[in-house]
């Protein structure tokens, strides 16, 4: 009995510890899937307001909205290129690599950005906008460059992969076309006619006998041997005794 309790509570404490882990898990999901929910939400409100005031506000407020805009905008299309090519091509792993120490820069750039955005000393910030706009041009030419990259890589792929299928299209086809180069089948000889039915007596079918004209006449049939001849008999001579028995 206490071997069989002890079995008991191990069961009991292992279902635990694996309930307790499942708990985990499902929080920690949730929990991942609640902020990027945020995140997006976020994220989408401030893409929304750098563009309202891109168009609204004018002088150094404005332009700074617009290299923001245009700074996220950028990294943000070039990630989501590379993420999706990096699944189908190891090749981009190496270049999401890259675009992840590129990220670090636009990061500090946009904060940079966003903390001009409430500077109140405009002069000193409108000082400042050739060489913000310098580093903003710089860090979008080379996400374009790795974005547009990744994207005629998978062109290219998708191109040859088309070429190939073309070819054995082509190929299929012209099997199936064999027949325009092949001579005709032999065809097969014709049947013989079945024999005319003649009526006979009995209901039955008979064969024709060919007719006597159709056939060679016939000789009469011919001994092998010819058989031998009596010797004739005259009366001078004696018949002859019979042989006696004693």
């Amino acid at each position: 009995m206490g071997a069989l309790g002890a079995i008991v509570a191990l069961l009991v404490v292992l279902f635990l510890v694996v309930g307790v882990y499942a708990t985990v898990k499902v929080v920690r999901a949730a929990k991942r899937g609640v902020d990027r929910t945020i995140s997006e939400a976020r994220r989408t409100v401030e893409d929304t307001t750098l563009r309202a005031k891109s168009f609204a506000q004018v002088g150094t407020a404005g332009e700074l909205a617009q290299l923001r805009l245009k700074l996220r905008t950028s990294m943000r299309s070039t990630q989501d290129v590379l993420q999706a090519g990096a699944v189908e091509d190891a090749s981009l792993k190496e270049s999401l690599g890259l675009f992840d120490r590129l990220s670090a820069h636009g990061h500090e750039l946009d904060e940079e950005l966003r903390r001009l955005e409430r500077d109140p000393d405009k002069a000193t910030v409108a000082e400042r906008l050739p060489e913000l706009k310098e580093r903003t041009e710089h860090i979008t030419q080379a996400a374009d460059s790795l974005r547009w990259v990744a994207r005629d890589r998978a062109s290219r792929f998708a191109d040859d992969d088309l070429n190939s299928l073309r070819t054995q299209i082509d190929m299929e086809a012209g099997a199936l076309r064999h027949w325009a180069t092949e001579p005709p089948p032999a065809q097969a000889p014709a049947a013989w006619p079945e024999p005319a039915a003649e009526p006979a007596a009995g209901g039955e079918q008979t064969w024709s006998e060919p007719s006597s004209a159709a056939q060679p006449a016939q000789e009469p049939a011919r001994p092998a041997i010819t058989p031998p001849t009596p010797a004739p008999t005259y009366p001078w001579e004696k018949k002859a005794k019979p042989e006696s028995t004693t």
